[in-house]
């Protein structure tokens, strides 16, 4: 069995790793659905789950933020409220919008 090279992450810190056994499943899923939804020039697998959604990192701004937030309302089935004071936190890093989802979802 051959082992699957990391990729490397887009990260604050660039000796981090995104591998299968890193990432879950549902980590990849949303990670997809961010790229596929801004036509990122990134690969879901290239996110780090803690790596953060706004500004460094991914770099992704303000927009880019509201329509993550319609396609995902969208797809898992809650609404997202431009005005919550908990955005920042949930749009904080892969994995924080991936933690919300879970507990949320409805779909």
């Amino acid at each position: 069995m051959t082992q699957a090279n990391p990729i490397p992450a887009i990260a604050a810190n660039p000796a981090t790793v995104v591998t299968p056994a890193t990432a879950t499943a549902m980590q990849l899923e949303v990670a997809l659905l961010i790229v596929e939804c801004l036509n990122l020039e990134v690969t879901a697998d290239q996110i780090a789950p803690d790596a953060p959604l706004y500004g460094e990192g991914l770099g992704l701004d303000s927009i880019d933020i509201l329509e993550v937030a319609l396609v995902v309302s969208k797809r898992y089935g809650f609404q997202l409220k431009t005005d919550s004071a908990d955005n920042k936190h949930i749009f904080s890093s892969l994995q924080s919008l991936t933690d919300f989802i879970v507990a949320q979802r409805t779909r």
